[in-house]
């Protein structure tokens, strides 16, 4: 595990990245991670101003140690009114990686690289692992069909031997990742890395309620399924008695106004405003209306742990 090139890539020890969750990731969390030898990375939008940002920014420099490293997720697309802003912010103050996400990352790869920072980029398919390797991304962030949240379309077994045989940069495979076994199946096909989300949701650092940290544990891979309902691109979230009474497809106005090329992008944006306003309710306070963004590697979250003892479950 230790010689996976991820390691190389951050300094850090074992090629796994703690992934960022939006409003679950915190700073509190990278801390750990890179106290037990990974990397930590957190959403740029999980903070509201620029301020909080760059506090986060510096609260990371202070206490990053050896053989640990952090990083932050921009979303780089239009949808995004922000991107610019904290683009600048987070190459002022410096870090040592930037996942880009949804978008064009061309620019924050030319404006990163100038301040050495590394940049990775998500990618659901060799067309835009290609595209973002031939911009300059240092690494490409392979999403498979098991990766919780905005997942990709491949099984991993199908896109990380696609990817390594066409790409000359190194590939992290995100998504299905629970346990050693499952680092150790990934690292087999080719990949030089994991990027690990939802395994991390129940821990005691995590800010989320404790109702979204129990029904981590509660639920199994099973009950993760598909729902149009939060932005308009299947999103995996846990199959609780409220999404059952929702359901999981778009309105039929939606599908209606997105056969017009015209104003589907403003139904994308206003459906990603209501559903993340929805996410974010269900994720800070108790509430019946439960949407928890989650993948099916919840499965072998079976406690309410720190994120140390999350850590040693990957690596022993």
């Amino acid at each position: 595990m230790k010689s996976a090139k991820l390691t190389q890539l951050l300094n850090i020890t074992y090629p796994i990245i703690q992934a960022p969750m939006f409003l679950v990731s915190n700073t509190a969390m990278v801390i750990e991670a890179m106290r037990g030898g990974i990397a930590g990375c957190i959403p740029a939008l999980n903070y509201r101003t620029l301020k909080e940002l760059r506090a986060a920014i510096k609260e990371l420099k202070t206490a990053k140690v050896a053989g640990g490293a952090f990083g932050f997720n921009l979303i780089v697309n239009k949808s995004n009114i922000k991107y610019k802003e904290q683009l600048a912010v987070i190459c002022d103050e410096g870090v040592d990686f930037i996942i880009t996400s949804l978008g064009n990352p061309e620019e924050t790869i030319k404006k990163a690289h100038t301040k050495n920072i590394k940049v990775f980029c998500d990618v659901t398919d060799l067309k835009f692992a290609t595209k973002v390797e031939g911009l300059g991304a240092d690494a490409i962030i392979a999403v498979n069909n098991l990766a919780g949240g905005h997942r990709g379309n491949s099984s991993p077994e199908d896109l990380i031997p696609q990817l390594v045989k066409n790409c000359n940069i190194p590939v992290i495979s995100a998504g299905g990742v629970g346990c050693k076994t499952d680092i150790d199946k990934m690292l087999s096909l080719g990949a030089e890395g994991v990027s690990v989300g939802s395994p991390f949701i129940a821990s005691i650092e995590a800010d989320v309620t404790e109702e979204y940290k129990q029904a981590c544990v509660q639920y199994g891979a099973e009950d993760i399924v598909l729902t149009e309902r939060i932005s308009g691109t299947p999103c995996t979230v846990i199959n609780t008695p409220y999404v059952q009474k929702i359901g999981t497809k778009q309105t039929w106005i939606e599908r209606i106004l997105n056969k017009n090329k015209k104003l589907k992008k403003w139904v994308k944006m206003i459906r990603f405003s209501i559903g993340m306003r929805a996410t974010e309710k269900a994720a800070t306070k108790a509430t019946y209306k439960t949407v928890w963004v989650a993948g099916p590697s919840i499965k072998h979250t079976t406690a309410i742990s720190p994120v140390k003892n999350i850590i040693s479950k990957l690596i022993n």
